[in-house]
């Protein structure tokens, strides 16, 4: 078998024992139902309208509600679902001989991707390319993102046994780069942080030469959690800001604004070999200002690599989009955030996510120092939609025990 650079699995098995993955029932462009061009893949989901955005077909969880969204738009009004989207925003419909092959040996094997989860646009470029993303710790959220297609709810317990599972496949695959990351599992004393760590440490035993990657949750703002993640070395660290100041509350009621920049400024002193990163989707009815002030945040944690696409809208229950942010545009956050703000890359597009060309990114990247936001902030304060549970459990993000939909 070749080697392939990057790919990225979720193993999840039911409660009968069986591994299952979703299949795709058509490739359709995000929030339009009568075009087969992809922008973005919606899945074999069904969401209820009467409740809200909650898929089907989940294994390893209790799938509630997310309800629906309508963020602040300053300046004009939301983009209709329906609205045909910009020409740059369109994909070629996956179908390559390697997409073909990843899509049997995942099938074979009874994996499945973020890829698939999240409804990447690029699927088919990446599963071309022999690229996509692990997705650890299920897939059921405890988290409630109004931008997010995977489904929210109570997770099941863990699966210590999915550490050595991604490693046998690290190892079948002979990556050079592997991405991992997961869902939050708030309902977890340390979020889950001991299955990332242990899942980094049996990769790197398979694979000594392969580099490693992280897209983490914000656990809460817990440093032991950040320091197990952090000690079991990754090459990469990611924690994904999102969206502005303005806009966090609403977007991603379940996470702080602060946290998440600063958890990434914790990190740097913890291990000043690694890359930290971070992303920002635009669209959702940030400001010029708001953009560049979320950019600065940021270089306040000395984060080395920023990410920026465009927000595509995963149903009708999700945020709307406020605007298509055009590729020029891009290019200017590019050279804004490289030349004047000091980060070391700036990947920028309309189809960039977290983990787009990140092989590029671990090979040629290089950390700098620790900034000026060293601590983790707002650990002790509680996101907007965080609940009280009962006496001696861990408080959850949106999910409240005496209500169905949360969020």
């Amino acid at each position: 078998m070749g080697s392939f650079h990057l790919f990225t699995i979720d193993i999840v098995k039911s409660r009968v024992g069986r591994v299952r993955c979703r299949r795709f029932t058509a490739l359709l462009a995000c929030g339009d139902s009568d075009r087969k061009d992809t922008e973005s893949c919606r899945m074999a989901v069904s969401p209820s309208t009467a409740r809200g955005y909650s898929p089907a077909g989940k294994d390893n969880g209790v799938v509630k509600s997310k309800g629906t969204a309508r963020l602040p738009i300053l300046d004009g009004e939301a983009l209709p679902l329906g609205v045909r989207k910009p020409e740059w925003l369109k994909v070629r419909s996956p179908g390559g001989p390697n997409y073909q092959r990843l899509k049997k040996l995942m099938r074979g094997q009874r994996l499945h991707s973020v890829c698939e989860e999240a409804g990447c646009p690029n699927i088919g470029e990446c599963w071309e390319a022999g690229t996509a993303t692990f997705l650890i710790l299920g897939d059921v959220c405890t988290r409630a993102c109004k931008y997010c297609a995977i489904a929210h709810g109570m997770p099941t317990a863990l699966d210590w046994d999915e550490p050595r599972r991604v490693a046998d496949a690290v190892a079948e695959l002979e990556l050079e780069h592997v991405v991992i990351t997961s869902v939050n599992r708030d309902e977890l004393a340390d979020g889950g942080s001991a299955i990332f760590a242990e899942t980094i440490r049996q990769c790197r035993e398979r694979r000594p030469s392969m580099t490693i990657e992280v897209l983490i949750p914000d656990f809460k703002g817990d440093e032991p959690a950040l320091r197990a993640v952090v000690d079991a070395r990754p090459d990469i660290l990611n924690h994904n800001l999102e969206t502005v100041e303005r806009l966090h509350p609403w977007a991603r009621p379940g996470g702080r604004y602060w946290r998440s920049i600063s958890l990434l400024g914790a990190a740097k002193p913890m291990d000043p070999t690694m890359l930290t990163k971070s992303g920002v989707i635009l669209g959702l009815g940030e400001t010029q200002e708001e953009i560049r002030q979320a950019m600065t945040d940021l270089r306040k944690a000395s984060v080395d690599i920023l990410t920026l696409g465009q927000y595509l809208r995963p149903s009708e229950h999700h945020a709307p989009v406020a605007r298509w942010v055009t590729p020029a545009e891009f290019r200017e956050w590019k050279r804004v955030g490289e030349v004047e703000l000091g980060f070391e890359h700036v990947e920028s597009g309309p189809l960039v996510r977290s983990s787009y060309h990140a092989e590029k990114q671990a090979r040629t990247v290089r950390p700098g120092g620790p900034g000026e936001i060293t601590d983790i902030l707002e650990s002790d304060v509680r996101a907007p939609a965080e609940q009280d549970l009962a006496a001696g459990a861990p408080n959850l993000v949106q999910i409240a025990a005496s209500r169905r939909a949360a969020g």
